[in-house]
């Protein structure tokens, strides 16, 4: 056994780590991801001074889809689990806030600390209701577990049409939220609230997956996504490693349908269909599958499409009947067409291109070393 788990290392470095080699470093990668992601923040609290508050409102929108993005990437680029479900597990995390919310206010409980309980409880019940799935998936392959993910999809959402004496169909539920501290000023704009609550949860869940990725887990990962016969004779639990996987996916799309729960104040099973499960898969493979940035590239792409979809019905000289369902169908057209695109001219994603231009750029660097 010592011999062939010797054996592994190179198999492991032909496959996978060639791929996805991380480079040695100096110093703590967490001091390094804390001191990004501090920077980022600040940026952000800049930037939310100096735009709209429509334009807050969509960027706490993207923030909320790279949540459930890069939770997507994790999953099917580091651990290749094809997932068709994650519109679900957003609904999952969406009504499980709404749900705490109501039960808060209907009791007279206010305070700062309710939506953080509350986005622990969404985070809390889609973790278990992923390691249910997790579990299903992890004995699947292919399009087995593409149509198990598939039929979670279509599942949740039923769900909460039938139970409507809980979740009040069709109509949904409201979300009470408390307007900004009063510290903040009477005519501080509620946009840029949202934005704070969720580029901070945000910025959160990618610290953590950012030292996930890089760490002991994230290397099982990709080693079990490479090859499983190769990674159980490794000694890697690989049925166990695609549950840890799959949870850790549920719980950022739980948070990411929180979010857009806190943002909208309502939920209902309409915001949460099998399209957006869709959305959210081509969302990744077109920001680049593997790569925590390629996801903020994909959320982006999540929120701008429907502004640009409306755009183009606004040019059109149709009937109010035709621009409507126009506008319903031509986002899955715009996003299929810019996936066959990508694919042909990018396939590591945008942020793979990106990425090949930034080294092109620097081997033509005068006096740099080949």
């Amino acid at each position: 056994m010592s011999a062939t788990r010797a054996a592994v290392p190179p198999r492991q470095r032909a496959t996978g780590q060639a791929r996805d080699e991380i480079p040695a470093r100096r110093g703590s990668t967490l001091l390094r991801h804390l001191a990004v992601v501090l920077v980022a923040g600040l940026l952000l609290l800049g930037l939310s001074y100096a735009v709209e508050p429509f334009r807050n409102f969509q960027l706490a929108t993207v923030a909320a889809y790279l949540c459930a993005t890069a939770g997507l990437t994790v999953l099917t680029g580091l651990n290749g689990q094809l997932s068709l479900g994650h519109g679900a597990l957003m609904a999952t995390g969406a009504y499980t806030l709404a749900l705490s919310q109501t039960a808060f206010a209907d009791r007279g409980v206010t305070g700062g600390w309710l939506l953080p309980v509350s986005l622990a409880a969404a985070a809390a019940v889609t973790v278990c209701v992923g390691a249910v799935v997790g579990v299903a998936a992890a004995r699947l392959r292919g399009p087995y577990l593409a149509g198990v993910t598939l039929a979670v999809a279509v599942v949740v959402p039923a769900l909460t049409v039938t139970f409507d004496g809980v979740f009040n169909g069709e109509q949904g539920l409201s979300v009470p939220v408390e307007p900004p501290p009063l510290g903040l000023g009477p005519y501080f704009p509620y946009e840029r609230w949202q934005f704070w609550i969720a580029a901070a949860v945000t910025l959160l869940v990618l610290l953590l997956l950012a030292n996930l990725v890089r760490s002991r887990y994230g290397r099982t990962f990709r080693a079990v996504r490479d090859d499983e016969v190769a990674a159980r004779l490794a000694g890697i639990h690989v049925a166990r490693t695609q549950v840890l996987a799959f949870v850790v996916s549920a719980a950022t799309a739980g948070l990411g349908g929180a979010l857009l729960a806190v943002l909208a104040q309502s939920v209902s099973p309409g915001a949460f269909s099998l399209t957006l499960s869709l959305f959210l898969l081509m969302a990744v493979v077109i920001g680049g599958l593997g790569r925590l940035a390629g996801a903020v590239w994909g959320a982006v792409l999540l929120v701008a499409l429907p502004d640009l979809s409306h755009s183009v019905t606004e040019q059109l000289a149709l009937s109010p009947a035709a621009a409507q369902r126009l506008e319903g169908n031509l986002p899955l057209a715009i996003f299929g067409v810019t996936l066959v695109v990508v694919m042909i001219v990018a396939p590591g994603g945008v942020q793979g291109l990106l990425s090949r231009l930034g080294r092109a750029l620097l081997a033509r660097r005068p006096g740099r070393r080949s």
